[in-house]
């Protein structure tokens, strides 16, 4: 391969994980914007997804779904969506409960014992996720090795899309991934600008009393905001499973790792800049796995990061604003 192919393999690398990424990073922001939580529990929300994900896909006959010929191009499509829904609706339902079980009763408590808190559920979920590895089903091993990654079956085709003779690769995957996701992140755009619900979620980020005070319902708000982070979650674990092929209980500790640092690195609580954040972190991961060494690639993303805040410690798309106390 020529320096340039291999700049372009590693660009839509970077690209569509970025994406994957910026999904995620998105439920981060939004939780934090509206009741400055940062919800450590919304990597393993993500975890459970792919782990329903997969379920899903061997209840339905994995030999059926990976066999060439077996469903048509546009059964896999719907496929994808469904699974897409599925798990969105899971993770969404998840996170709703999450909020109103464990972070509703604490939040008029310090922001130590909510933090607290949310590492607790974080642990509590990881145990499902390796309780949930075991499953008796043969894709997930016959349950013989719960802490094993698992296979994920390749639902879309693995051909080159730009022709077997180029060194270049570009999947069915990585189209999947933007045909999901930006749609998505538009809708979620919309949504938030335009509804009244939205409107409510950035009077709730802003002053909670004055929006309270104003008539808005809060709880409703938050209780909204915890169910899209958590949809959005189970979307980029659908797509993470079909992308990489794998999941395994501890997927989610890599993945919101990688999301949270997006969502500082944009702006903790902008939209906007969960997105560029995420997409940025794909692409340093991506570069920095090839130009320099796997290896090194966290201190890369992570001294990138540091660098940014010195100079610019909202973030990059970050609105200045005093701590509240």
């Amino acid at each position: 391969m020529t320096n340039t192919e291999v700049f372009l393999q590693q660009l839509i690398y970077g690209l569509s994980n970025g994406m994957i990424i910026a999904l995620v990073a998105l439920g981060y922001t939004m939780v934090y914007g509206i009741v400055e939580l940062i919800n450590f529990a919304h990597g393993d929300v993500f975890t459970l997804g792919g782990f329903l994900t997969l379920t899903i896909v061997g209840v339905l006959g994995a030999a059926a779904i990976i066999e060439p010929g077996a469903l048509g191009e546009s059964s896999h499509w719907l496929l994808l969506l469904g699974l897409v829904i599925a798990a969105g609706v899971f993770c969404g339902g998840l996170n709703l409960a999450i909020n109103r079980i464990v972070y509703k009763p604490l939040r008029s408590a310090p922001k130590l014992t909510q933090l607290v808190a949310a590492i607790g559920v974080s642990f509590i979920l990881v145990n499902i996720a390796l309780f949930w590895g075991g499953a008796p089903m043969k894709v997930f091993g016959g349950g013989n090795a719960a802490a094993a990654s698992k296979d994920f079956p390749e639902i879309l085709e693995g051909s080159n899309l730009l022709g077997d003779s180029s060194n270049v690769v570009l999947r069915l995957e990585d189209i999947a991934i933007f045909a999901v996701t930006i749609p998505l992140m538009i809708g979620l755009t919309l949504f938030v600008k335009k509804t009244r619900l939205g409107r409510g979620m950035r009077a709730t980020a802003q002053n909670p009393i004055a929006a309270k005070l104003m008539g808005i319902d809060t709880d409703r708000v938050i209780a909204a905001t915890f169910l899209i982070g958590g949809f959005l979650g189970g979307a980029a674990s659908v797509m993470w499973s079909v992308y990489n092929n794998t999941i395994s209980f501890q997927m989610g500790f890599r993945a919101g790792m990688d999301a949270f640092t997006a969502a500082v690195l944009g702006g903790i609580g902008s939209l906007p800049g969960a997105m560029v954040g995420g997409v940025l972190i794909g692409l340093i991961r991506a570069m920095s796995d090839q130009y320099i060494e796997t290896r090194w690639t966290n201190v890369v993303v992570f001294g990138v990061l540091i660098l940014i805040l010195i100079f610019r410690p909202s973030g990059l798309l970050g609105l200045k604003q005093r701590e509240k106390v």
